[in-house]
């Protein structure tokens, strides 16, 4: 049966798979588009199999809201290399899974995984295809939906960093500074007070250790110790922290001449905990060499 080029070029734009793979399963298909469709469903998925062990610590995290700024939904997709998290089927693809991820109300990879999208296609089958068409591994790492007691304020940092925050503020730039805020000072908590004691404890018995080390008598260490404490509470919550836009007053005093509350705030980094390969391409050639 002769395929023709028309034949070869609409398989192509359909899954973004190769001229050859795409003639070879039209072939296979006897010209059949859906057969040859699903041979290719079923070879790629063995194909993005063998990718799924790969490390993936680049990629791109976005952000879908609502209309009425009541909810937003965060989500980090990953890929191997920066390259292809800059590719527009990429971003394509991550800007999807949020906005699925926000009209499902989704706060599990799994269960974003099996939604629909507008195309038909589930979240997983797009990501499979995708995984084909790039040639790199790509996961869905997290997703968070977030329904605000108040107003959502969100800031994306060139698809490296995305915050979400959920502030009682009438002052739209003004969230979005805050927003910003997050995303560069890295707060853990909003206030002092919602340090958990285990880690409070924690700190607490690192920086008596390092105290002692100084000789100095008991209540002057506690004081010391007091002091450390008082300023690790300050650093990891957002109340504590200098305000970037103006360092001379902290975040609380910020807030409190805007009549602003936060109530809670989401905030993902693109790779952040994932242990990435470094390949030592020396050492690779002189195994091979040695025969390795």
């Amino acid at each position: 049966m002769i395929i023709t080029a028309g034949q070869v070029k609409e398989l192509r734009e359909i899954t973004g798979a190769g001229m050859m793979e795409c003639k070879k399963a039209l072939e296979e298909a006897q010209g059949n588009i859906e057969a040859a469709i699903e041979l290719m469903r079923k070879k790629g998925q063995a194909k993005a199999a063998k990718k799924s062990g790969r490390i993936t610590a680049e990629g791109s995290v976005i952000i879908a809201v609502s209309p009425d700024h009541k909810m937003a939904a965060m989500v980090e997709v990953n890929c191997e290399t920066d390259f292809v998290g800059r590719e527009a089927e990429f971003g394509a693809f991550v800007k999807e899974a949020a906005e699925a991820a926000l009209k499902g109300k989704v706060n599990s990879v799994e269960t974003l995984s099996s939604q629909t999208l507008s195309d038909g296609l589930t979240v997983e089958e797009k990501r499979q295809a995708l995984i084909i068409k790039v040639g790199e591994n790509v996961q869905v790492r997290r997703v968070v939906t977030i329904a605000a007691k108040d107003h959502v304020g969100f800031y994306v940092h060139g698809s490296r960093i995305g915050v979400v925050v959920d502030m009682k503020c009438h002052e739209t730039e003004f969230t979005k500074s805050i927003a910003m805020h997050i995303a560069a000072s890295k707060p853990e908590v909003v206030k002092p007070e919602e340090v958990s004691k285990e880690a409070i404890a924690k700190e607490k018995e690192i920086f008596i250790a390092q105290a002692a080390e100084s000789g100095k008598p008991r209540e002057i260490i506690e004081k010391m110790v007091g002091g450390r404490i008082k300023k690790y509470l300050a650093e990891v919550s957002l109340y504590g922290q200098p305000y970037v836009k103006d360092p001379n007053k902290t975040v609380e005093q910020a807030l409190k001449e805007q009549g602003a509350v936060v109530n809670s705030f989401m905030r993902f980094e693109v790779g952040e905990g994932i242990e990435k390969r470094v390949d030592n391409f020396a050492e690779e050639v002189l195994a091979q060499a040695r025969g390795g």
